[in-house]
């Protein structure tokens, strides 16, 4: 659900930011150069993106923010965005480094049509498992396949094979700076040639089928991209809410 921030708060963190002015600029002239953005969402374009105290680099950074996530936007300060993050946070981020959010269409709950083939497949596959357990089924969830998706390019991207991405940092803080509501969550990883043969393996590890098998978890992202060293790589993120 998202979260409400009265005006009064937002003026004062504004006032944060328009008070660190550049040297030889008036706080006057920074609050002056505040505007109506246009936008209240922002899709972010770069691989990986600072967040500053100001709107330009000579500012602190304050924060990171990275690709595909979706920001709120509530100002704008020359060619400078000022943004609301999950966190709470406010700060500027360079508008050329994002697009305009365009809603989706949701889709029906039991439709997992923004899914693959493949992914629908191996959670079918991980829902007969669970039901042989006497469990319930999982389901999809699109903003964690998409997040899975994001993991499992940036461990082709980056030819490593871990939890813990040099991008998005562990799952949890992954999900949380793309604001993931869980009480519960966990992540599964591996690269193989098939999703029938990949299944098995995570099935015959002790720590992964404990998360498949999880009693806790009630919704997943399944991330299935071609590439790496494996033919394929595969991302499963686990909630439980």
């Amino acid at each position: 659900m998202k979260r409400l921030i009265s005006i009064s708060i937002i003026a004062i963190l504004l006032m944060g930011i328009i008070a660190l002015a550049p040297v030889g600029k008036t706080d006057t002239e920074a609050y002056t150069s505040f505007q109506d953005a246009g936008v209240d969402r922002v899709v972010i374009t770069a691989s990986a993106l600072n967040v500053r105290s100001g709107n330009s680099t000579g500012f602190p950074v304050v924060d990171r923010i990275y690709r595909d996530q979706v920001i709120e936007v509530i100002g704008k300060l020359g060619n400078w965005y000022v943004v609301h993050l999950p966190n709470d946070t406010v700060g500027a981020v360079a508008s050329w480094y994002t697009k305009p959010y365009v809603e989706q269409q949701q889709p029906p709950s039991n439709n997992n049509s923004y899914a693959s083939q493949e992914e629908q497949y191996m959670l079918q596959l991980i829902n007969q498992e669970r039901e042989k357990a006497g469990l319930s089924p999982l389901k999809m969830d699109k903003d964690l396949v998409k997040l899975a998706r994001l993991k499992s390019q940036d461990m082709i991207d980056y030819n490593y094979f871990s939890h813990t991405s040099p991008t998005y940092g562990s799952p949890f803080q992954m999900m949380n700076d793309f604001g993931i509501q869980y009480r519960y969550a966990g992540e599964n990883i591996a690269g193989n040639r098939s999703v029938d043969s990949a299944h098995q393996a995570l099935m015959n590890s002790s720590g992964h089928r404990a998360n498949i098998l999880n009693a806790n978890y009630n919704y997943i992202g399944i991330g299935i991209v071609d590439g790496g060293p494996y033919g394929k790589m595969f991302t499963q993120m686990f909630v439980g809410r």
